[in-house]
């Protein structure tokens, strides 16, 4: 029986699975397989790299440099977050990414994008950390309106929450039949209708129409995604960890006691499902 982690994105509000996993990982909690969207594939790659508090130790130390995000790097880069050198001077200078336990740790890794041209989800497995995976991290969590389209290997790309927020159905599919899951929303909660439909149509529904659907109900296909896994825990095939209270954290939260505090959850939250995750997966 494949045994599965399924990793919602939500930016900053990843620091609460970051914290989760660092938990896993201190207490050697191992899966066949785990599958990122957005910041779940941006700060769970490190799952696969096995480096504990790289993800909070990075975002802690940056989080206030111009470089890394904000509107001055929006407006010189067309990134929100600096895309240079969150996605190379990190990884490759500043604080090293662990190419080589990534590709040892026999641990499949997938992220998921949206292509912009057809809506739908790409799913793809990551397999070496090097610097084309570590692209596709990039676009798995490349925000519309915020963010440039990624194009690699022909496909034109952008954050893979817009048409596959919480892709239990496609690991299922893939055949893991017991998936934890993380999210990074607080029980109860359910998706509003984007706000910011009016000028997302006007910037991007003629070149993109069916991104641009994707966006329409994506708040629709969320909550349906909810309310099937809350039926899919009921028969024991999931096993849901999700903030015990509301997250209050910014998507480009820049304030490190914030993000420190919200890590802190996730590995206190985290503490108290070790046992039955464990026994969840049969270890």
């Amino acid at each position: 029986m494949k045994k599965g982690l399924i990793l919602e994105g939500g930016a900053m509000r990843g620091m609460y699975t970051a914290g989760v996993l660092d938990i896993f990982m201190e207490n050697d909690i191992t899966v066949d397989g785990a599958i990122g969207v957005s910041a779940g594939a941006a700060f769970g790659c490190n799952l696969k790299s096995k480096q504990i508090g790289r993800t909070i130790r990075y975002n802690t130390k940056y989080c206030r440099d111009p470089r890394y995000v904000g509107l001055r790097s929006l407006i010189k880069t067309g990134d929100i977050y600096g895309a240079d050198f969150c996605y190379n001077q990190i990884p490759n200078r500043l604080d090293i990414f662990d190419v080589e336990t990534y590709q040892k740790n026999p641990m499949d890794f997938y992220v998921v994008t949206t292509d912009v041209e057809t809506g739908k989800p790409i799913y793809h497995l990551c397999p070496n950390g090097d610097a084309t995976d570590i692209k596709w991290f990039r676009a798995s969590a490349s925000m519309p309106m915020v963010s440039n389209i990624v194009e690699i290997d022909g496909f034109k790309m952008l954050d893979g929450g817009i048409s596959d927020s919480i892709p239990i159905h496609k690991f299922m599919e893939m055949g893991y039949e017991k998936n934890v899951v993380i999210l990074t929303q607080h029980d109860g909660y359910r998706k509003k209708k984007n706000s910011m439909l009016p000028l997302i149509r006007l910037k991007l529904g003629k070149k993109y129409p069916n991104l641009v659907h994707d966006l329409e109900v994506r708040h629709i296909m969320y909550n349906k995604t909810l309310d099937d896994l809350k039926e899919l825990e009921r028969k024991g095939l999931v096993y849901i960890i999700r903030p015990e209270n509301p997250v209050t954290i910014g998507r480009t939260e820049r304030d490190p006691e914030k993000l420190q505090a919200l890590y802190d959850i996730g590995r206190k939250e985290g503490l108290k499902h070790i046992r039955n995750v464990k026994s969840f997966l049969g270890e």
